[in-house]
């Protein structure tokens, strides 16, 4: 039967639904859910959201789900989803015949990377290092597209940190610090990747499948020759006709779109249950040491995370703490010298301007910027910033805020004994890099924003995002 052939463009509105309707499920059954006696002003909002025209196969909840976290449930894929499941883990893809989708972002390390490497290892032999630090696929349902202009990449993100409890202590504490909200300028935001170069999530699916550092197809039709010996070959053509072989090219597409209804559709890719959920919901309290660092996250004189990791929901609260702006920045990291790509001198990341993407590299002014990801998970991680400079959140803190009282401990010295700062960089793009927000407005000689203790206490926080926790 040929499910999709007739109704193509329905089931690309259908991917729009069901990332709408996800939100809206995420909402009640993320640990932060409220029922019908403390949600009345946003329920009519909620139940319409779910209650939105999804494909057939899915199956929708018949009755309000109690609070539990997402990941504890069953949930029926699509069709369609089931089938990017079965492309997600299948290792014949690649050109190794060893590589999946799951190798680089595997579910057992909330589907970012394994091991303590900085980059993963790809290519036709399996050998061959990736480009940069491979980023999680958890949370990305909300991700804007790529644009520059002067718009917030999340709206309305005022809502109060702590949701109301009538027991005292950490749990009803509120952060001190205020709101934290993206700046209102001609700022890049969105986009997947650490450059933004793919709008949607089918479409960064497809990179990695064509990538020659990772499943190295070498184009189209080479992938598609792979799919038509896989066991679920037939469901290719049961959902775009007998014909879809014939097509590498509109092949590639589906098999991208397919991919992009999994991570859509499949609630381990958004889960919604770490501590830090439950916390927001009252039903978890923060540690003493949690709530210091939870503190000093927020404080902008001390760490200034929240600035771009913003750690509150909208006021709607239909939109989760996302722990990112979803724009841009420079901070000028060291470079990766372990790298095999960084042993020619002349080789440079620069993000935005290249080498990945190309429509930026004229612009000057742009270089050097990379997009901010979510800190969900982020204690589950070994490879830190797009080159995986750093392997543990100890080494992140203490660069962050010995940048720039520091320097000679990060960075090295050129021929004169000069610190070369930002050595990642060539030298005209070095203005970009922020040193305006704290913690990064130092000079040398000061002392940094944090000390050890604190530093210490931020970790501790940080690791209260790692989903899977029970209270």
């Amino acid at each position: 039967m040929k499910l999709i052939e007739s109704i193509r463009t329905s089931h690309r509105v259908a991917l729009a639904c069901a990332i709408i309707a996800a939100a809206g499920i995420v909402f009640l059954w993320r640990p932060g859910a409220l029922d019908h006696r403390s949600a009345a002003s946003n329920g009519t909002a909620i139940h319409s959201a779910i209650a939105a025209p999804l494909p057939a196969e899915a199956d929708v909840p018949k009755e309000e789900p109690r609070v539990t976290p997402l990941s504890a449930r069953r949930v029926r894929l699509s069709s369609m989803a089931m089938l990017g499941k079965q492309m997600f883990y299948d290792p014949a893809l690649s050109g190794s015949g060893r590589l999946s989708c799951a190798s680089c972002h595997s579910p057992d390390h909330a589907f970012g990377p394994p091991g303590g490497h900085a980059v993963q290892l790809g290519g036709l032999r399996g050998t061959d290092e990736g480009m940069r630090a491979v980023p999680s696929l958890r949370y990305l349902e909300h991700n804007p597209s790529f644009t520059i202009g002067a718009t917030t990449a999340m709206p309305d993100t005022d809502a109060p940190a702590v949701a109301p409890q009538a027991s005292s202590g950490t749990v009803a504490g509120a952060a001190k610090s205020g709101p934290q909200q993206a700046a209102v300028t001609p700022v890049p935001q969105g986009g997947f990747d650490w450059d933004g170069r793919a709008n949607t999530m089918q479409e960064q699916a497809g990179g990695p499948l064509l990538d020659p550092h990772e499943m190295a197809n070498p184009n189209a039709r080479e992938l598609a020759r792979k799919l038509a010996q896989t066991p679920y070959a037939e469901r290719f053509r049961e959902l775009f006709g007998a014909r879809i072989f014939d097509d590498p090219d509109q092949l590639l597409s589906e098999a991208q779109f397919a991919l992009g209804r999994y991570q859509a559709e499949d609630p381990a890719f958004h889960p919604y249950d770490s501590k830090y959920d439950w916390y927001l919901a009252g039903q978890a309290r923060l540690s003493a040491q949690e709530m210091r660092g939870l503190k000093l996250f927020d404080d902008p004189a001390k760490g200034n995370c929240a600035a771009c990791h913003i750690d509150k929901p909208s006021r709607d609260g239909i939109f989760p703490a996302a722990f990112t702006d979803y724009q841009f920045e420079a901070l000028g990291v060291p470079r990766n010298r372990k790298l095999a790509i960084n042993r020619d001198a002349r080789y440079f990341d620069l993000g935005l301007c290249g080498p990945a993407r190309a429509d930026y590299r004229r612009q000057a002014n742009y270089c050097g910027l990379f997009k901010t990801p979510t800190l969900r998970n982020v204690g589950t991680r070994h490879a830190f910033f797009h080159n995986g400079v750093f392997g543990s959140l100890d080494q992140v803190l203490h660069w962050y805020v010995e940048r720039d009282t520091q320097p000679a401990k990060w960075y090295p010295a050129d021929t004169n004994g000069r610190i070369e700062k930002y050595d990642d960089l060539p030298a005209r793009y070095r203005r970009n890099v922020d040193v305006v927000d704290a913690p990064l407005d130092r000079r040398p000689g000061q002392a940094p924003a944090l000390n050890d203790a604190e530093i210490a206490d931020v970790i501790a926080f940080l690791k209260t995002l790692d989903d899977g926790y029970r209270p």
